[in-house]
């Protein structure tokens, strides 16, 4: 929903942990979940809006290092923070390697888990951000003809008109046909931002284009 309030989820066995951080977190405009264990928190539809994800470590069942590969894989728009009421250093390492933003011990200050919070949300909010702008490029790639898409790979190589012509077979002026109307339907100003957009969806220099039929 347009406008709506990042939601924070909370995962921990503890009613009084959850109890006072979604005070906390309601208190700061952000709207909190709160689970009691990870299979219930995987139970809940997704959604693609800016969030993040306060993990209690030690769950029953399923803990917080296996709900954080399940998340990684699933939900790869929302940053974990990690809660534990024992410092192990090499589990901290684990969580962060595997891609945690923060790992606070318990009692943590309400001033940390606010920041850390804020920190992640603005994590989620750029993922899904460049996550929206990578679909509308797959979408306008997807209305190019193959023979547009042929000098697309070709132009942001760096070829001139003629040296695209040459290895297509195909005149210079009909080069240049085809690359106004890539241009257009990519919404492209530029040869940078082409050129920027087919790093973005990893386009590379067709290879033997001559032996593609002509579209």
């Amino acid at each position: 929903m347009v406008g709506a309030a990042p939601t924070v989820f909370v995962v921990d066995d503890d009613i009084s942990v959850r109890e006072s951080l979604e005070l906390l977190i309601r208190k700061q405009g952000w709207h909190p979940e709160t689970f009691t264990s990870a299979h219930e928190f995987l139970a809940r539809p997704r959604q693609l809006a800016p969030s993040c994800l306060v993990l209690d470590f030690s769950l029953p069942g399923l803990n917080g290092l296996e709900l954080q590969k399940r998340v990684a894989v699933e939900l790869p728009y929302l940053p974990i923070i990690f809660l534990t009421g024992f410092g192990d250093i090499p589990m901290t390492v684990q969580a962060m390697k595997a891609g945690a933003v923060e790992f606070l011990t318990k009692p943590f200050s309400n001033e940390s888990l606010v920041r850390a919070i804020k920190n992640a949300i603005e994590r989620s909010r750029l993922k899904l951000d460049s996550e929206a702008q990578i679909q509308a490029l797959r979408a306008r790639y997807s209305a190019l003809t193959i023979r547009e898409r042929q000098v697309m790979a070709l132009v942001v190589t760096g070829m001139l008109n003629k040296e695209v012509g040459d290895e297509l077979g195909i005149t210079e002026i009909t080069v240049k046909f085809h690359r106004g109307n890539l241009m257009r339907k990519m919404k492209s100003d530029s040869f940078a931002e082409l050129v920027n957009m087919a790093a973005r969806l990893r386009i590379r220099g067709s290879p033997s284009p001559k032996a593609k039929a002509a579209q």
